[in-house]
């Protein structure tokens, strides 16, 4: 029977995604929940991550799919090819109800339901020049607009996730909770990195949750739009969302940062932080940057972690209030303020065509809603962590963790006392403490807009 999808989803696959692709899976009606998991070489983590969403609630389970891409290029090595097999072996005598353990017989149990996307036999894998998470995500995401079912009401939610992450037991109750009393279009879930994971750089993994932590708080604490993490197995958006900025973006790294960014535009990325998910601390090959590459790097001592010097916060808060101001009615005010903020703010501007711009935007936009779009469209995320950059290489070096944390807390008047690396207490401890405090202070930085 042919399945009918409202116009707008039909119009979104007939522009917009591939049809190379087909879902495996048992068609059933009342799907309202679509959890994408890409997989490329992750056969050990697939019956892990399964095992901790089949704790949810079955009532949620019931109204849900878990879709599995199962990926690799044609150039990718056997072993990561062979892998791939197992997992689709495994996956589809999941399927079929035939498990051959008593773990995936007690996943079975809990009513979790499956789907299976093969983009790695011959034939199906992903083309070299576009392999990559991107894909993988958008062919997943894509095809979640199939499973759902229409007629009846309510939100129809798509949740991003990682093969190598486990969740909570209220996972799923706390995202269709938020979504449908909060009337939410996008959200991120709160996230922790699995510390105890073994085989792990502790110090690194620490570290590096620290960095993102820092510059999120920062980014808080200045009121930008885009003050939230892109942490690919914590993105939530309902389809139509989804619908309105495109789809996923296909880049094979950072197509977390951009989906989001693109979101951001349109919506409030809103915080859930009723729920977890973990992510693993691994170190990994999959993308040249992200915590898998921070981790390589860090344990092969190719590159310390540091801080943003919290000064670019208090120039970036200065250059959003600004922008947002009635001065930002000229460029040549708004540039004049620029410069009195701080010179190389002002030479960022100049360097990144601000003025012809500027007078572009005020040109054609009719509205005062047209021109805050705008202003969000010039200086998005990406542009914020250009100048960010530009600051830094320019007036403020980044600087170690201890010094950064310290300048920070200054800053954003956040009060904290640390017991420093001794016979009781190790740099592992203090990192922690500082990690603690950090969510701590995003915690209170968000409370003024979106946490549920």
């Amino acid at each position: 029977m042919l399945k009918i999808y409202p116009e707008k989803v039909a119009d979104y696959f007939e522009k917009k995604s591939s049809k190379r692709w087909n879902l495996e899976w048992a068609e059933i009606s009342g799907i309202e929940i679509a959890i994408v998991i890409p997989a490329i070489y992750e056969f050990e983590n697939i019956k892990r991550v399964l095992l901790s969403l089949a704790k949810n609630d079955k009532t949620c389970l019931q109204k849900a799919i878990v879709i599995f891409v199962i990926n690799n290029s044609v150039s990718s090595q056997q072993e990561v090819k062979d892998d791939n097999k197992f997992s689709l072996k495994f996956l589809r005598a999941f399927m079929r109800e035939n498990p051959s353990d008593h773990l995936s017989n007690q996943i079975i149990q809990s009513g979790i339901r499956i789907g299976l996307i093969d983009a790695t036999s011959k034939g199906k894998e992903f083309d070299d020049h576009e392999s990559g998470v991107g894909l993988a995500r958008k062919v997943g995401m894509d095809t979640a607009l199939q499973v759902f079912d229409y007629s009846t009401p309510g939100k129809k939610i798509i949740i991003s996730l990682d093969a190598d992450c486990v969740v909570e037991p209220n996972y799923l109750d706390e995202i269709i909770n938020s979504f449908t009393k909060n009337n939410l279009f996008v959200a991120n879930i709160e996230f922790e990195h699995n510390f105890s994971e073994d085989g792990i750089n502790r110090l690194g993994i620490i570290s590096y949750e620290i960095f993102l932590r820092h510059y999120v708080a920062g980014l808080l604490f200045a009121e930008s739009p885009f003050a939230f993490h892109t942490v690919g197995s914590t993105i939530v958006c309902d389809h139509d969302a989804y619908l309105k900025v495109g789809g996923m973006n296909t880049k094979k790294a950072a197509e977390d940062f951009y989906f989001l960014q693109k979101l951001a535009k349109h919506y409030t990325i809103n915080r859930i932080s009723s729920t977890k998910v973990r992510p693993s601390a691994r170190e990994s090959w999959r993308v040249p940057f992200g915590t898998g590459r921070s981790m390589n790097d860090f344990s092969s001592n190719r590159k310390d972690i540091s801080l943003y010097d919290a000064d670019v916060y208090l120039i970036l808060k200065d250059w959003l209030e600004l922008l947002n101001s009635d001065l930002s009615l000229t460029s040549s005010l708004i540039l004049k303020e620029a410069k009195a903020i701080h010179p190389e703010l002002y030479n960022f501007l100049e360097i990144r065509g601000f003025s012809m711009d500027w007078e572009k935007i005020l040109e054609n936009s009719k509205s005062v809603k047209q021109l805050d779009y705008q202003r969000k469209n010039w200086f998005d995320a990406f542009e914020t962590l250009k100048l960010i950059h530009h600051l830094r290489d320019t007036s403020f070096p980044m600087i170690d963790i201890d010094s950064g944390i310290e300048k920070l807390f200054q800053v954003v008047q956040h009060s904290a006392k640390f017991e420093l690396p001794g016979e009781k207490s190790t740099i592992v401890n203090l990192y922690f403490d500082y990690l603690s405090e950090l969510k701590l202070l995003e915690t209170r930085l968000y409370k003024k807009t979106n946490d549920y």
